[in-house]
């Protein structure tokens, strides 16, 4: 329940992010040349109370179905930087990325100044996800965890420093899933059905880190696709619990090298069209792949 609250947080945040604000026409110092001198109070207002309105249903829906079911403690801290080798981390980290990604783009769509609209928006993810770490804290079920609070801060940092340097997201965070073997083995862990095992099966979960190579090598040819992404992805297998147990099966990591299509590039004369390609830019695109794992390599024509 508690990782299905977090998808819909995130989903909600990229429909947000895939909206029409305005396409941003750079200046030479870097900004929306349409940026008014000053905040759209009107803007504002409706900005700062879907925000607080978004917060407060899913904490408190957090709360009443999560933790109201289990014993209240003490502020405390856990150490839980080896569960899963280390594939929730890179969740919480993708989740804070693209909070940060959609406040950026929400904050400038109400006329912040360039600097506060990067900073306001790109650390909403890391203010929403240390609200749970807090909530986490103070069961006794669980603790706050200083991994979680890196991985927040730096999906944040990623999104806030590129818009700080490049005024767009050059390089992204990107996530993919095909079904394991080891979800029917501890179906309360790795979910018991399709959609809760894409949530909680870390065996089927790889996260990449998306390259676009037209922006990155700042290429001029109009030919040469702005689409077109390398990316590289870590990803882990043979896991049935957080931690090793005999009946782990070969427990591994697995790196790989891919190409990719960065879907908010593409431009059609679809507005519908465009939002849909742009809420489903965080899925890493299906493409031939190199694997290396245990040291040796393998080709997959397609991997997901």
């Amino acid at each position: 329940m508690k990782q299905l609250f977090l998808i819909l947080f995130s989903l909600v945040v990229l429909a947000s992010s895939a909206q029409d604000w305005k396409t941003p026409a750079f200046n030479k110092h870097g900004w929306d040349i349409n940026t008014p001198n000053s905040v759209d109070k009107k803007k504002r207002n409706i900005l700062l109370i879907s925000e607080a309105t978004a917060y407060t249903v899913a904490l408190v829906g957090l709360n009443q179905l999560w933790y109201a079911n289990y014993p209240k403690s003490s502020f405390h801290f856990i150490n839980d930087n080896g569960e899963w080798l280390q594939m929730d981390k890179f969740g919480h980290m993708t989740t804070s990325y693209y909070s940060g990604v959609a406040g950026i783009k929400a904050y400038h769509w109400a006329g912040f100044s360039r600097k506060k609209a990067i900073w306001y928006g790109g650390l909403t993810g890391t203010f929403f996800l240390t609200i749970i770490e807090v909530l986490d804290g103070q069961s006794e079920q669980w603790g706050a965890s200083s991994g979680d609070l890196i991985a927040n801060t730096a999906g944040s940092f990623l999104s806030i420093g590129q818009a700080l340097k490049w005024n767009e997201q050059r390089i992204q965070l990107k996530y993919s899933y095909k079904p394991s073997i080891w979800a029917e083995q501890n179906p309360e862990q790795l979910g018991e059905n399709h959609l809760q095992r894409a949530l909680k099966d870390y065996n089927g979960q790889t996260y990449w880190l998306s390259f676009n190579v037209k922006s990155l090598l700042e290429i001029q040819s109009v030919n040469f696709p702005n689409w077109l992404n390398v990316a590289v992805g870590h990803g882990a297998n043979g896991m049935i619990s957080a931690y090793q147990k005999k009946e782990d099966c070969n427990r591994r990591r697995q790196y790989l090298l891919s190409l990719d299509i960065d879907l908010t590039r593409i431009k059609t004369k679809s507005k519908a069209l465009n939002s849909i390609l742009h809420a489903f830019g965080f899925i890493k695109f299906p493409m031939p792949t190199l694997e290396i794992r245990n040291g040796k390599v393998y080709a997959h024509p397609i991997y997901y």
